[in-house]
């Protein structure tokens, strides 16, 4: 039982030392007495958008702090009970320790993991698009199947789910759909998500039984609030509104109630279909602002190209990730070269794993 109370301990210590890198737990604390100083101010809230984005900054550091001594202090304590269980031979007490240390290990690598969300904005909502790329229905309905991929890692997670816009396939999946996806870090976990998808497998939809390949595209980007100042000029957007597509029957819209939003500077252009025209309107605003806002973080950190070109033609060489269900299973990440032959799993939503290592691997590229 020692030796297995000790990898136990040695495992918490290295998740422990890794969040503590990560976040520079030593910085944050000299960084939050910058910022308690700061809003202790009495002018503080005259500028209630920067308020709101400075004490936003504290209760983040502070979370990070507090997640950091609790995991120490729970570890430092089972370690002092289990040199005395030892001392006595208490064995009662001892398995007590290693169930403990069982739950704590799966803490602090939750901890280990979100340290990983080290940018400016990895705690917010973000929006999730998919788009079919080349392949015609056979993409649509690709894109239909990430579509569910998503969702279903979204439901584990415990994230909140809002269709924002989808526009059905001419005779099966979907040729576009877009979503808000809202929880702690969503846009932290999802923004390496944003490529191109590739799948081969025999086609459902060809009598002949052929092998096909299709692709789809998937963005992500974050959703910013009004503490972050982005002006748009009214003459630089073109407002369309247009009857959404349906599935057919009652599903079909009978008033011009969608709205398209272009932004003719970068040629940006976003959707909602889904509501009121009135918080369609809202919707595509909220949207544009954030994909500015995306495209300008991504030009000051000289990161990829520009955000609206980003993904690539949905087709060959622009992929990041392959699904292989014929003539064999395996799923490739090909940045990170992580694979595992659990295609069934991935799909259901499964993919923490290529979404650490590819984390992981732009952590370690900086």
């Amino acid at each position: 039982m020692r030796s297995e109370i000790q990898e136990l301990i040695d495992l918490i210590e290295k998740s422990l030392n890794l969040f503590s890198e990560r976040k520079n737990i030593d910085d944050l604390k000299n960084k939050l007495e910058e910022l308690e100083i700061i809003s202790g101010n009495s002018d503080f809230w005259k500028n209630s958008n920067n308020a709101k984005s400075i004490m936003k900054e504290k209760q983040t550091i502070e979370r990070n702090i507090l997640t950091y001594q609790n995991l120490k202090q729970k570890l430092n304590d089972n370690i002092e009970l289990y040199k005395l269980a030892i001392d006595e031979n208490d064995f009662d007490i001892q398995s007590e320790i290693e169930n403990d240390l069982f739950k704590l290990k799966s803490i602090a690598l939750n901890a280990e993991q979100e340290a990983l969300m080290d940018g400016e904005i990895d705690g917010n909502d973000t929006f999730l698009e998919i788009n079919a790329g080349a392949g015609g229905t056979e993409s649509c309905d690709w894109a239909l199947m990430i579509s569910r991929m998503y969702l279903r890692w979204s439901e584990r997670k415990g994230f909140k789910i809002e269709l924002v816009s989808q526009n059905y396939g001419d005779e099966a999946g979907i040729k576009s759909v877009a979503y808000k996806i809202m929880g702690l870090n969503a846009y932290g976990w999802l923004k390496v998500e944003s490529g191109v998808h590739r799948l081969v497998r025999i086609s459902p939809f060809d009598s002949s039984a052929r092998r096909h390949t299709s692709f789809c595209s998937v963005w992500v980007y974050p959703v910013i609030d009004e503490s972050f100042q982005i002006e748009i000029n009214p003459s630089d957007i073109r407002v369309d509104t247009y009857r959404s597509s349906g599935a057919g029957g009652q599903h079909v819209n009978t008033t011009d109630s969608a709205v398209r939003i272009t932004h003719i500077p970068t040629g940006i252009v976003v959707t909602s279909s889904e509501k009121s025209q009135h918080q369609n309107r809202t919707n595509c605003m909220m949207a544009l602002k954030s994909r500015l806002y995306d495209l300008e973080l991504k030009k000051m950190n000289k990161d990829i190209q520009e955000a609206h070109n980003s993904k690539g033609d949905a087709g060959w060489g622009n992929q990041i990730r392959s699904y292989i269900l014929q003539p064999y299973q395996m799923v490739k990440d090909l940045r990170t070269n992580y694979e595992t032959s659990d295609t069934q799993g991935v799909l259901d939503g499964k993919i923490d794993e290529f979404i650490l290592s590819a984390l992981a691997k732009r952590i370690n590229s900086k």
